[in-house]
């Protein structure tokens, strides 16, 4: 596929539909990403584009919370490899379909494909419908001890497309004031995508799904290795 020149976050976005999905930043498993890492490393193009400078436009820092704040047909969360990407609300139904498969979150705990911690985590998320991660970790009972089981257990969630991230949200003092850093909210992938995703998804073969997001990933990238590829797409 013919790289697209990336100079804002419109440019971006832009390629991020047209492409369907996308590692969050940079290609370490050789599969596709919209925006590499550094620019100055292999530059396909000259751009003003460069991570953490804050500037909305420019930043692809910033432009991950932007498509949650600004958009309703983007996803962003650990969905690749256990680390950040982006799923399009056209590509979503494959996905759902290739990762779950039909089954229900009650159903894969109920197999022993979920683990316990995920259960916890997931349970307050769906009773709250969206939470922050600070809620999350003290309403599930999760103490700093806890960090790395927890941690674990959020990835787990958010690679199974059963949970995903939805903005971000401060603290709030007593008297209703905000404060502190931003923490990430979270929610269910069926909040987040609403019942269309859903019905989509159910009408299309686990088989169906691999082949389509394994063509479209060979399209982006031909090169891609198709072992990896199949990790991509199952997590």
């Amino acid at each position: 596929m013919k790289v697209q020149p990336i100079r804002n976050y419109a440019d971006f976005t832009r390629a991020l539909l047209q492409a369907g999905f996308s590692m969050g930043g940079g290609n370490s498993e050789g599969i596709y990403s919209v925006i590499p890492w550094n620019w100055d490393e292999t530059p396909p193009y000259d751009t003003p584009v460069r991570w953490h400078t804050g500037e909305p436009e420019t930043d692809p820092w910033e432009w991950r919370m932007r498509v949650l704040d600004e958009r309703n047909d983007i996803a962003y969360g650990k969905v690749f490899f256990k680390k950040s990407g982006y799923i399009t609300k056209d590509w979503a139904p494959y996905f759902i379909a290739a990762r779950r498969g039909g089954t229900a979150f009650e159903q894969a705990y109920a197999a022993g494909t979920v683990s316990h911690e995920a259960k916890r985590i997931y349970g307050v998320v769906q009773e709250h419908g969206t939470l922050p991660l600070h809620a999350i970790k003290q309403l599930a009972g999760f103490g700093a001890e806890n960090k790395s089981r927890f941690d674990g257990a959020l990835t787990e969630l958010q690679m199974r497309l059963y949970l995903t991230m939805c903005g971000r949200q401060q603290k709030l003092s007593r008297t209703g004031e905000e404060y502190g850093w931003h923490s990430t909210v979270f929610c269910t992938m069926e909040q987040f995508w609403g019942e269309g995703v859903f019905a989509e998804a159910a009408a299309i073969s686990k088989d169906e799904a691999v082949k389509a997001i394994s063509a479209q990933a060979l399209r982006l990238n031909p090169e891609a290795d198709a072992k990896k590829v199949l990790k991509f797409i199952l997590g």
